[in-house]
């Protein structure tokens, strides 16, 4: 499926992924925070992103709740404030990685 945001196309997978890593940017998760009703990304949201952006760039797979909990520096009470409701397919989605396996 393909939606557009700041006038740029992006093409998701069917569970509502970025389908290519790649055409990520921090507009676009800006405008999916917001849709997501977590609303402006703050410096701990942007951790969490950045730190999963870099986890899967060096590793080609997403990040467990747990690795992102121990290796991030925001702890596991944080990131479910920051990512209400499965902060790790949440937090993957905004920061454009695929969905963690393990996660329904």
């Amino acid at each position: 499926m393909i939606k557009k945001y700041n006038g740029k196309s992006y093409e998701f997978t069917d569970d509502g992924y970025l389908k290519f890593y790649k055409d990520w940017d921090e507009g676009l998760a800006k405008e999916l925070a917001k849709e997501m009703g977590i609303g402006e990304l703050t410096e701990k949201h942007w951790k969490v992103i950045n730190y999963l952006r870099d986890y899967f760039e060096k590793n080609e797979i997403s990040p467990s709740l747990r690795k992102i909990t121990r290796e991030s520096g925001v702890s596991t009470k944080e990131v479910y404030s920051l990512f209400p409701d499965g902060p790790a397919k949440k937090a993957a989605l905004i920061a454009g990685i695929p969905k963690p396996q393990g996660c329904v």
